[in-house]
């Protein structure tokens, strides 16, 4: 089997049927089920100590409400989840309970309070942005809670409910910072056009648009749990991984300039400007004085300036000689990147691609027409 041929015929493979502790989620691996399953340990017992020295004996009521349990589930399994972001947490719970005890004392049949009192409370936590599926079984708990809750009125959506799920949060943001994590989980922001002007980025103009994720959604008539930029972000990510998979033979070392113009980070911002201007290039790798690469310069960072290259350099974009030549694709069309090193191991300069030599290999893969 060829090596262009292997991918596309994994590809064509069907995917398996059930396994044990296969992924049910997107994304989702026993190593990351594990540590949900230590984050929700963590979580909820230090709560539980934390609220049990706060409050000592001086209340009737639970230590935790029961449905703190099941945020615990959403932050520490699906952190990443709209439904599971802190304002969701704190908001969607606490909200709920004040519902749940607004209609108690207003509807006094329990099966029509029940009721009441957890729709009532979808629609605010919708309006206040912050739902949260555990927050039903909070409203419900204000309600059907017994004697104990009861009594506590309007104290209950804030003690225990808020300051339990205060804490919850509070402990999340640490244990995720320290299983690196990303959370509150940020969703992502399209390139920004770095020529100040009112167009969007080049790499965002071709194929779809955000308006064709809301219209596919608004067909579908279904809710996901997945923010619409998150879903623009996935898609263009498969949109790589096909161009990888199909046109992956072309590797970095096959298309790259290999008389490469450097110069010296001890250098003067001068002798920079000369060769940029006398190869007309828009970057040049720095190196130190051993020839390893250790940043680029180009005429942004030179402009009007002198002094040593070293103060005036920015990070470089390097690559291995084996990556695929498409993987360069983002990189070079953020607006700012002109052109990719191609090091060794040891970061010393074999080669050097820009955005033409990227340009040139992805239209010799364009069919022509006959």
């Amino acid at each position: 089997m060829s090596k262009s041929e292997s991918p596309r015929r994994a590809l064509a493979q069907p995917r398996r049927g059930f396994r044990l502790f296969a992924p049910i989620l997107a994304g989702a691996s026993l190593r990351e089920r594990m540590v949900a399953c230590v984050g929700a340990l963590v979580g909820i017992a230090l709560t539980g100590v934390i609220c049990r020295f706060v409050l000592g004996g001086h209340t009737s009521l639970p230590l935790i409400v029961a449905p703190l349990g099941a945020s615990a589930v959403l932050l520490f399994a699906v952190p990443a989840s709209p439904l599971a972001q802190p304002w969701s947490i704190i908001g969607g719970n606490t909200i709920s309970a004040l519902i749940g005890v607004i209609v108690a004392h207003l509807v006094s049949d329990q099966i029509l309070a029940i009721g009441f009192g957890v729709s009532t409370a979808i629609a605010a936590m919708s309006f206040t942005r912050c739902l949260h599926p555990p927050g039903g079984a909070t409203a419900l708990t204000a309600i059907i809670g017994g004697p104990a809750v009861t009594s506590a009125g309007f104290l209950f959506p804030f003690v225990p409910v808020g300051l339990n799920s205060l804490l919850l949060v509070a402990l999340g943001l640490l244990f995720h910072k320290v299983s690196r994590h990303t959370y509150p989980y940020r969703a992502a922001t399209p390139a920004p056009n770095t020529h100040q002007t009112s167009d969007i980025s080049s790499a965002l103009r071709g194929g779809f648009t955000p308006g064709d994720i809301d219209r596919a959604l608004e067909s579908l008539k279904e809710t996901f749990d997945i923010s619409p930029s998150d879903i623009e972000s996935l898609v263009r990510q498969v949109e790589l991984q096909a161009m990888l998979r199909t046109h992956g033979d072309i590797l970095c070392e096959d298309i790259m300039s290999r008389d490469v113009v450097t110069v010296g980070a001890w250098d003067d911002v001068e002798l920079a400007r000369m060769r940029l201007l006398k190869h007309n290039v828009r970057a040049l790798p720095v190196i130190d004085r051993q020839g390893h690469l250790v940043g680029t310069i180009g005429l942004r960072e030179i402009l009007s300036k002198t002094g040593d290259i070293s103060i005036r350099m920015s990070p470089a974009s390097a690559v291995s000689k084996h990556t695929q030549a498409v993987a360069l694709l983002p990189t070079l069309t953020d607006g700012r990147t002109h052109a990719v090193i191609v090091v060794d191991h040891d970061r010393t300069i074999a080669g050097l691609i820009t955005q033409t030599d990227l340009l040139n290999a992805i239209a010799k893969l364009v069919p022509t027409a006959a």
